[in-house]
């Protein structure tokens, strides 16, 4: 007589699937995925993410399922392990976005010049082409001040404006540019970081 495994408790399932049991995994995995994927997707909001930890979580099940301790209440260690799985994610995710803050960082306080010492020739190619498309008089002062690093007392004086113009112009052109420049470099970090 073939045992019904829909009846059995956890805690059968359990001792089954330390045996080895294929059939008692599948069981398992069946009865609590889709409770899993609401738990982890609740603290991540990312499809993709909730089903690489579920993966990773019905994997290490199943490869360390002669491990685990018969009195293990299996609901309370799937949902230990999803949470662990979440927080560990989300650490490898803040190491990354702290390092993207950090590039992004000195995108913003570097001035152009340095900028174009970096390698990537792509990226100077780049922030070239949208200091091209700012309107042509703030792009004059734009260059005048990043590339040639003119103070605005000089930028004023040689342009025949006042300090103040060429502050404001400054100002608005970084306004424009920063938030192009960092779409790019997140973009090719992003790039970078799935090699």
């Amino acid at each position: 007589m073939e045992i019904e495994l829909s009846k059995l408790s956890d805690a059968e399932l359990l001792l089954l699937l330390k045996h080895g049991d294929q059939v008692a995994f599948t069981e398992i995995y069946n009865r609590y995925w889709s409770l899993m994927y609401i738990h982890v997707f609740k603290m991540l909001r990312s499809e993709d993410d909730t089903k690489d930890i579920l993966q990773e979580l019905f994997s290490a099940l199943w490869l360390k399922s002669s491990e685990l301790n018969p009195d293990t209440k299996l609901s309370g260690h799937l949902y230990i392990s999803a949470r662990n799985r979440v927080f560990n994610l989300i650490r490898q995710n803040k190491v990354k976005s702290d390092y993207i803050t950090s590039v992004l960082q000195f995108i913003s306080e570097a001035d152009l010049n340095t900028l174009e010492h970096l390698e990537e020739r792509d990226l100077v190619a780049a922030i070239e082409s949208e200091i091209g498309k700012l309107p042509p008089k703030m792009r004059l002062i734009f260059e005048m001040s990043r590339k040639q690093n003119l103070t605005y007392k000089e930028i004023a004086k040689e342009l025949d404006i006042s300090e103040q113009t060429v502050r404001k112009q400054v100002q608005f052109a970084l306004r424009i540019l920063k938030p192009r420049l960092n779409a790019i470099v997140v973009g090719m970090l992003s790039l970078l970081m799935l090699k």
